[in-house]
């Protein structure tokens, strides 16, 4: 068979495609669109890679890393500090800047430096703050908007972020609120390594995102089957060959991938633009961001249509071709089983060498795990036609639209799965990964420690604002219950600069206060207490004598270190520690305002933890707008009981942001190959309203023929996910646990898509069943 004879058979396809009139324009936009779907996401994907760096290179270059080498003032140096905050679960990025020279750096995105009392803003939160639900925020940012952040100065579209102009920020250099820099960036930056499992993750999400897409477009041009298979039948009437009719299908196939190529192009092109104004899971993108790499662009430029003629060759090996019909409208030979177990054997083959690998021995091997879970993946695919055949020849007697969809069943079964392989696909996927995320979630995820219940919000006071003062004001905002001030200090049995051998904290508040700290017999402004039962207060007995003279460190505002002695007073009473708001059981001393000198209340930290009322609309909010009226520097911290890893959450929020993009294409693909279907019988349904079948019966047969596929293919997908799960966290050496919600969740969220569809074919549905579906051309 020469190259020539390919090209003019395949050619003939490509007019067939284009040429067959009102009908064969229609099949091949079906055709175009589906796989064009396909192709968008798959170049999606492949730009993806390039976005997630693009966004680590912008955040790289305008980090102001204000610790390390102390560097002194010129013109060169710019003075800035980090006043991010959190606005309704968003989080803002603010940072403060004070050039101290002409040649001062300028962060990138800006033209020039703000003024004291300016501000300028990305445009998301400019749109924000001009908005009614940005009110409190307007408040918290008193500075007047006076430009935009560029494009080069955000790692997003929907980044909430502004820069604002001060004075006097050396000022706070001694107390780390501030910092000089010369430049922005961090020339230095290495990429940090993931871990084994977390790689693992990686490189699952990615064949899972990815295997629905590949069946999406491998059931795409595969459609108009029956009215392909009358054409094929009337060139073997005028005299084509076997091989020469399946080349020619082959073409027909390789047509409307060729135009889906260009269609997914297009809504790649579409969903670019669109991205820009989208934000999924706080991750948002420009669309320079989105350029898929030209190698990987070329690999689906070339696969779709390779894939196209493929799969056409490949499904028509099993069909006779004869001039007066296709014999797949007879009934069809029962499908085997035996070669269908093979595709998910040979995957928990590949995987079994890595089973209780763990963390510890090194990285998974990236070949046997992409081969492992899609040959899994496959295997559903090979599996669901089996599994349909099988059920629907045994299902029997019911009401008429049962039986109506029952027939249609067993005579197309392997249409029926064909349709709801894609979903059977991404479902069985997820339900995998759901499991392997529930499973290592606790490596990353540790508990902070704090005490929620006594608090939920802390405020480290800065050495300029009064503790008293920031207790009242934050007293009184609106939505706090309570509020605990309490400061601290370490006294040492010598003075500081002679390196004391013994350090203890002390701690100061009123007695309500200190009562949160430790279970007191009695208190009144004056006492001192010893803590007993401390978790480090093991150098506090020795130190706790009435007379006993210890020392503090003081630091004044030009650096200076001087040492302020402080003498335990007679009596010297003693408490139980309890643990305190942070979580910790604290030693030392306690000590009422009444028992502190002059120079012992300079040396302290003061700190303000709060019980906040969330039931209040915005308390939180409210408490924020608080603090950076005392200090526009400052901000408060919001306490959770656990901490979860950000490299973790990083690929939880990529799964659920591919998730979401598949899921699009699954209902829009779905959408597509039941149009499809419904075009294909049009004819059949127009002439069973004819002779008086009622619609309602029509309606009923056709939700019953997506129903039953539906329900089996779930199954199917539950199992192999379940089991794809068990092994990935054995690989991972994680106990083997069904996380039930999920599984449940994924399988409902496949079965809503499906209902989603279903209904929004039924008006072409009904209008199909028009008498004027029975002309014909």
């Amino acid at each position: 068979m020469n190259t020539r004879q390919w090209a003019r058979d395949l050619g003939m396809g490509l007019r067939f495609a284009f040429a067959g009139g009102r009908e064969g324009w229609i099949r091949a936009l079906l055709t175009a669109v589906g796989v064009g779907l396909g192709v968008a996401l798959l170049l999606l994907t492949t730009a993806v890679p390039g976005a997630l760096a693009e966004r680590d290179r912008r955040e790289d270059a305008r980090l102001n890393h204000t610790y390390g080498e102390e560097i002194g003032r010129g013109d060169d140096t710019l003075m800035t500090a980090d006043v991010d905050t959190v606005f309704d679960d968003l989080h803002v990025r603010g940072r403060v800047l004070e050039p101290e020279g002409d040649e001062a750096p300028l962060p990138p995105g800006l033209s020039r430096f703000p003024a004291p009392d300016e501000m300028m803003v990305s445009p998301a939160l400019r749109e924000l703050l001009d908005s009614d639900d940005g009110a409190l925020l307007r408040e918290r940012l008193p500075y007047e908007v006076v430009g935009t952040i560029g494009e080069q100065g955000l790692i997003g579209s929907q980044e909430l972020a502004y820069y604002a102009g001060a004075e006097g920020l050396a000022d706070r250099v001694h107390d780390a609120s501030a910092g000089r820099i010369r430049a922005f960036g961090n020339p230095d930056a290495t990429p940090e390594e993931l871990d084994p499992v977390l790689m693992l993750l990686v490189l699952v999400v990615f064949v899972v995102l990815l295997m629905p897409v590949a069946v999406f477009i491998a059931a795409a041009v595969r459609f108009g089957g029956e009215r392909r298979d009358r054409r094929l039948a009337a060139l073997r009437l005028v005299g084509s060959d076997g091989g020469m009719t399946r080349r020619v299908a082959a073409g027909e196939a390789l047509g409307g991938a060729l135009l889906g190529l260009l269609f997914g192009t297009v809504f790649f092109l579409a969903g670019r633009e669109f991205a820009a104004s989208v934000e999924l899971f706080r991750i948002s993108v420009f669309p320079s961001y989105l350029n898929p790499s030209p190698l990987l662009a070329l690999l689906v430029a070339v696969a779709v249509p390779a894939a196209a003629v493929l799969v056409t060759l490949l499904t028509l090996r099993g069909v006779v071709i004869e001039p007066l019909g296709v014999v797949r409208t007879a009934r069809p030979a029962r499908r085997r089983l035996w070669w269908r177990l093979l595709l998910p054997l040979a995957g928990l083959g590949m995987l079994a060498p890595m089973l209780g690998q763990g963390r510890e021995n090194g990285d998974f091997n990236g070949y046997l795990v992409t081969g492992g879970v899609i040959c899994l993946l496959v295997g559903v695919t090979a599996l669901l036609p089996w599994i349909v055949e099988t059920t629907v020849g045994r299902l029997g007697a019911g009401s008429v639209s049962w039986q109506l969809a029952v027939r249609r069943l067993q005579l197309s079964s392997g249409a029926a799965a064909r349709m709801v392989n894609g979903i059977a696909v991404a479902v069985a996927g997820a339900i995998a990964l759901q499991m392997l995320f529930a499973g290592v979630e606790d490596d990353y995820t540790r508990e902070t420690g704090f005490e929620v219940s006594q608090a939920q919000m802390a405020f480290h006071v800065p050495a300029h604002v009064d503790l008293s003062e920031a207790a009242a004001k934050l007293e009184g905002t609106e939505g706090v219950r309570a509020v605990y001030p309490l400061s601290d200090t370490y006294l040492g049995d010598r003075p500081w600069a002679q390196e004391p051998e013994r350090s203890v904290q002390a701690t100061v508040g009123d007695c309500a206060a200190l009562r949160r700290v430790a279970r007191l017999p009695s208190c009144a402004d004056g006492d001192v207490f010893a803590l007993r039962g401390g978790e480090f207060d093991t150098d506090t007995a020795p130190l706790s004598r009435p007379g006993q003279k210890l020392y503090a460190e003081r630091q004044a505002a030009d650096g200076t270190v001087t040492d302020i002695a402080y003498t335990l007073p007679d009596p010297l009473k003693e408490a139980d520690s309890v643990e305190d708001p942070t979580g910790v059981r604290r030693g030392g001393f306690l000590l009422t305002p009444g028992a502190l000198t002059a120079g012992l209340a300079e040396t302290l930290n003061g700190h303000v933890y709060l019980s906040v009322d969330d039931s209040v609309p915005h308390a939180r909010e409210h408490v924020r707008n608080a603090v950076a009226a005392l200090d526009p520097l400052a901000q408060p911290t919001a306490w959770s009981t656990t901490e979860r890893s950000e490299r973790f959450d990083a690929v939880r929020t990529g799964l659920f942001v591919g998730a979401t993009a598949v899921l699009v294409l699954i209902g829009a693909s779905l959408l597509v190959s039941q149009l499809e279907q419904l075009r294909e019988r049009r004819r059949l349904l127009a002439s069973l309203v004819a002779f008086g079948t009622r619609r309602r019966t029509l309606s009923l047969s056709v939700l019953w023929q997506t129903a039953i596929p539906i329900g089996l293919g779930l199954l199917v997908a539950s199992a192999v996910g379940m089991t794809l799960g068990a092994v990935l966290l054995r690989m991972t050496a994680t106990p083997v646990r069904v996380d039930w919600p999920s599984v449940l969740q994924m399988t409902g969220i496949g079965a809503g898509v499906v209902v989603v569809v279903t209904l929004l074919s039924l008006p072409p549905l009904l209008r199909m069943m028009r008498p004027d579906g029975l002309r014909t051309e």
